[in-house]
């Protein structure tokens, strides 16, 4: 191991050491009961929702699998996609938070998404509550595994080790450490995540720019290449038979430049979809301490998502000039932050960025299998299973499930060829279209009742898989996103079904109006 790696892992330990501090710090009260470790007593400030909810919802992609996408094939991809996921969290933010928050108390006081839709049409017996359950545990393991894979490309990257070690070692570090700390310790590390994530970001974009001789000469450089920088075409990367670009006199090849189209740009903006759906940012929404702070919340969260996607998008950018050659496939494209940051900064420094990716990885993951273990331990295991389950047989059942599900994770992420991107792309569909269109439902129309809201649910979940391994193989205008299909079926089915029977109980719209009104809503 030469000096600057040295000073690198020096750097990415002294890190995990302050995350693993915090996880210790919370430990004693995520242990005082299940509502503690999984919604942390409803106590965050807004400060910290809002910082907690955006580390964990973008994850190591925003600052791997975004600029990956922006170096590979330019501008048109990541920006719309971008661009769909400012304009989900900012409308999240607006229409949703504080009636969920409101609602959540009403019905129950539930503290997990499965027991919000459950206890929303008052359910006899649990049918909501176990093919909720049972979705979030297959999304995010398929999310988990994308967690695992950035952390196998960063370590096998940075110390030139086998991935397959690599990617074992962050997996061990994510199950550790969601285990010990629970909600509480999450949200506090997510909340430092955010500003080492956003940190690193901009430390990047500047020396790198400034190394590229100013954003001029990395414009000028972009527009040489066809639909690079364009917003209506896409740059097409000439590929050999074993799919690698091909270089010639030391420059990569590029083809004419792809149009763009309408349907391309519906598709990526349809990303802001999934934001109704997510739990880890919904389950912020139910966890703050007093209603109105979500609104500072909201502001709060803007802002870093908008400095943070738009100079993710740009970094790739940059990486086409500085180091053109250096990735010369989409998964190995992924790379170009870890590239930049160990090439334009001193090592030690780099350390500290690294752990920017690193930060962003374990924000999401950690939240990902937290919620999973929750779905089942707490929704299936005590919501069917075992009704009288205390908190001990509780907390059990979720750690043995959280070695679980890491182990399928483990499994997905051991491809060291997968795309990040991809992997988040699918699993983010999952949760939009599954859960987006019943919480809009459950919010906003009286008139939906249980069957709709089981409808809906199985009806996207099932057209995300539909679409996704069937209908795209078609290409043309069914190469569209999954998402947006899927959206649109679970709410047709939503709709549909609710008219088909019989409206609901006169307590539920009771506590619809009750929740509508601001009944109980705080001063």
């Amino acid at each position: 191991m030469n000096s600057d790696t040295l000073q690198i892992l020096i750097s990415i330990v002294i890190y995990m050491s302050v995350v693993i501090a915090i996880g210790v710090f919370y430990a004693k009260r995520a242990n005082k009961s299940s509502e503690e470790y999984y919604l942390g007593g409803r106590s965050l400030g807004p400060w910290v929702t809002a910082m907690s909810a955006e580390a964990s919802d973008m994850s190591g992609w925003l600052l791997m699998g975004l600029p990956g996408v922006a170096y590979w094939c330019g501008l048109a991809d990541a920006a719309w996609t971008a661009i769909g996921l400012a304009i989900g969290t900012y409308i999240n933010w607006l229409i949703v938070s504080k009636r969920l928050r409101r609602y959540s108390i009403r019905v129950k006081n539930s503290i997990t998404l499965p027991d919000f839709f459950s206890n929303r049409f008052r359910e006899k017996k649990p049918v909501i509550m176990l093919v909720s359950s049972v979705f979030i545990l297959i999304f995010f393991t398929v999310y988990a595994a994308s967690c695992l894979v950035t952390c196998g490309k960063l370590f096998s990257t940075l110390f030139n080790a086998p991935y397959i070690p690599m990617m074992l070692i962050g997996a061990l570090f994510v199950l550790l450490y969601t285990i010990l700390g629970g909600f509480l310790a999450e949200s506090a590390s997510d909340f430092m995540q955010a500003i080492v994530m956003l940190t690193a970001l901009t430390i990047i974009v500047i020396v790198s720019t400034v190394n590229a001789g100013g954003i001029g000469a990395v414009i000028n450089n972009a527009q040489n290449i066809p639909g690079f920088l364009e917003f209506f075409n896409l740059a097409s990367p000439t590929l050999d038979d074993a799919g690698k670009q091909i270089v010639v006199g030391g420059s990569p090849l590029f083809g004419e430049a792809t149009p763009y189209g309408f349907l391309s740009i519906v598709s990526m903006l349809a990303w802001g979809l999934g934001y109704f759906g997510m739990p880890q940012v919904l389950l912020r929404f139910m966890a703050i301490r007093r209603e109105k702070e979500l609104t500072a919340s909201r502001r709060i969260a803007m802002v870093w998502v908008v400095l943070s996607l738009g100079v993710a998008v740009f970094i790739g950018i940059i990486g086409r000039q500085l180091f053109p050659v250096e990735h010369l496939t989409k998964a190995s494209a992924e790379n170009i932050f870890i590239t930049l940051a160990t090439n334009a900064l001193p090592a030690l420094i780099a350390g500290f960025v690294m752990a920017g990716i690193l930060a962003a990885t374990i924000s999401s993951s950690d939240s990902y299998l937290l919620i999973a273990a929750s779905a089942l331990s707490k929704n299936i295991f005590q919501g069917v299973v075992k009704k009288d389950a205390n908190d001990k047989q509780i907390m059990l059942i979720s750690r043995v499930t959280l070695v679980v599900l890491t182990a399928i994770a483990i499994v997905i992420a051991l491809d060291e060829t997968s795309v990040i991107f991809s992997i988040v792309s699918f699993a983010w569909a999952g949760f939009g279209a599954t859960f987006g269109p019943l919480m809009l439902f459950s919010l906003f129309w009286k008139r939906i009742n249980r069957a709709g809201a089981i409808a809906g649910m199985i009806g996207g979940g099932a057209m995300v898989f539909i679409w996704k391994l069937g209908i795209a193989k078609l290409g043309g205008m069914f190469a569209i996103y999954e998402l947006l299909p899927a959206f649109i079926f679970s709410s047709v089915c939503i709709i549909v079904v609710s008219l088909l029977t019989a409206p609901p109980a006169k307590e539920i719209e009771e506590d619809f109006e009750a929740v509508r009104t601001g009944m109980g809503e705080e001063a």
